[in-house]
């Protein structure tokens, strides 16, 4: 079963412009789902990835994506 990725694009702490295709390069057989997340208040202050269900943030991007590289399904 591949990785599930779930990003909102209204967001202001989320860049999706950079971020997907970091997503991307991480696992090209991912599902990406770009949309409103209803995770409004936390994703004014930090950016965020919802991966395989759980929530996944940090005040850096790059932070954020060594920590969803954790959360992945091998």
């Amino acid at each position: 079963m591949p990785n599930k990725f779930k990003v909102c694009h209204k967001c202001k702490a989320t860049n999706i412009d950079t971020l997907v295709p970091k997503l991307e390069q991480l696992d090209p057989n991912a599902k990406i789902k770009i949309g409103c997340q209803s995770y409004c208040g936390p994703g004014k202050k930090k950016p965020f990835v919802i991966v395989n269900d759980k929530v996944v943030s940090s005040k850096k991007e790059e932070k954020l994506i060594e920590k969803v590289e954790k959360r992945m399904k091998k």
